[in-house]
């Protein structure tokens, strides 16, 4: 016989930023909504990031438009709940006229219309403790939104539960999917629908069509650190070696020059997969990172070589001998030539994996398409 509290328009596997994305966009509708997640509490690649709700360098056409309209909701989600930013825009920096040139190109796209280029005198009159002598110039892009991670995505959990009613079940593994019966150690639940947001878990629930992507994952290391100097009007940072990673400027004609001039400068950079984001909290700590390193089981351990060279950028952007408080790794999903997917095993189940690391910048517009699509728009 089956219980009241176990009858649900919408089974969501996955509490991350993901699942939460698609939880709300549901729940927005009407839908009953349960979360099921095999952990008591967000531990994985949702809690590890930057909080750093990404539009501009976002490649050009789906992505850049999931990332511009997830930012959006973002705005609306911050305002109703009454969660902060203790930071918001960006500032990419260029160190060489290599990376200065990708800047005017793309200020000069679509993409670019609401930024606005700066030279080494605006920056050094705007912020405090750069290094804007040295600098080319910058790019500022007014759309980005800086959250605590850590702290948002409980947050978030908890407001859909009291908002909406969604039903989370935690420490609750899924054997199996087969609407309206979703198996579970805790006994089978009843759903209309199901999307399953398995982050870089490709082997729990169907394999064989994960498989099928050519999936891998990718794990970082990331700092935080205690500046010994503090400007708190400073934006997100980004720099050179930001520009050809991120699609939006990696793709432009210009990036070409500054790739060769990275490679001959900075190849153990690239080798690594560093680039420099660098954002503010709320007590004046700052999450800086990151690095890139792929394959399908990843350790678990950080490499002293791969922090410092994150420090070495830093220091090159930053005028200032920082204090590391913290280190950790994370690990998200990757494929080569696909930023996200959306598999469809059947009409009532949808698998949505970000492939990307643009989770927290893409999902609540990735959710909103995937709710239209088991409900109609």
């Amino acid at each position: 016989m089956k219980h009241a509290k176990q009858v649900f328009d919408l089974a969501v596997v996955g509490a991350g930023i993901c699942g939460l994305a698609h939880a709300l966009a549901a729940a927005r509708r009407g839908k009953r909504v349960v979360v099921i997640d095999r952990d008591l509490a967000a531990s994985g690649a949702s809690i590890r990031n930057f909080g750093l709700i990404t539009v501009t360098g976002q490649a050009a056409g789906d992505c850049w438009d999931h990332a511009f309209r997830s930012r959006q909701v973002w705005a609306e989600v911050m305002e109703q709940t009454g969660i902060a930013s203790p930071q918001t825009g960006l500032l990419v920096v260029a160190r060489r006229p290599e990376a200065q040139a990708v800047l005017e190109s793309f200020a000069g796209t679509d993409m670019g219309r609401a930024c606005r280029l700066m030279r080494p005198a605006d920056i050094a009159a705007a912020y405090d403790g750069l290094h804007a002598d040295r600098f080319a110039g910058a790019l500022f892009s007014p759309h980005e939104i800086r959250v605590e991670s850590r702290e948002v995505i409980p947050r978030l959990a908890d407001w859909l539960a009291q908002a909406y009613g969604v039903v989370f079940m935690r420490g609750v593994t899924v054997f199996d999917v087969v609407p309206p019966i979703l198996e579970t150690s805790q006994g089978p639940i009843w759903a209309e629908a199901t999307v399953i947001c398995p982050g870089d878990d490709f082997r729990t629930l169907a394999p064989d069509r994960l498989a099928a992507y050519g999936l891998t994952r990718c794990k970082l290391q990331m700092l935080r650190l205690r500046p010994a100097r503090h400007d708190p009007r400073l934006p997100a940072i980004m720099s050179d070696l930001g520009m050809v990673r991120y699609g939006g400027y990696a793709a432009l004609p210009e990036a070409g020059a500054l790739q060769g001039r990275l490679m001959a400068e900075q190849p153990d950079h690239l080798r690594h997969g560093i680039h420099l984001i660098a954002v503010r909290s709320e007590d004046g700590s700052m999450v800086v990172g990151d690095s890139h390193r792929y394959g399908p089981s990843p350790d678990p351990f950080g490499a002293t070589e791969i922090d410092d060279l994150i420090l070495d950028e830093y220091r090159a952007v930053f005028d200032d001998r920082p204090q590391v408080t913290e280190r950790w790794t994370g690990t998200y999903a990757s494929a080569e030539g696909r930023w996200m997917l959306r598999d469809r095993p059947r009409d009532d189940v949808r698998i949505v994996v970000i492939t990307s690391g643009t989770g927290a910048s893409t999902s609540f517009s990735i959710a909103i398409d995937t709710i239209e699509e088991l409900w109609g728009s």
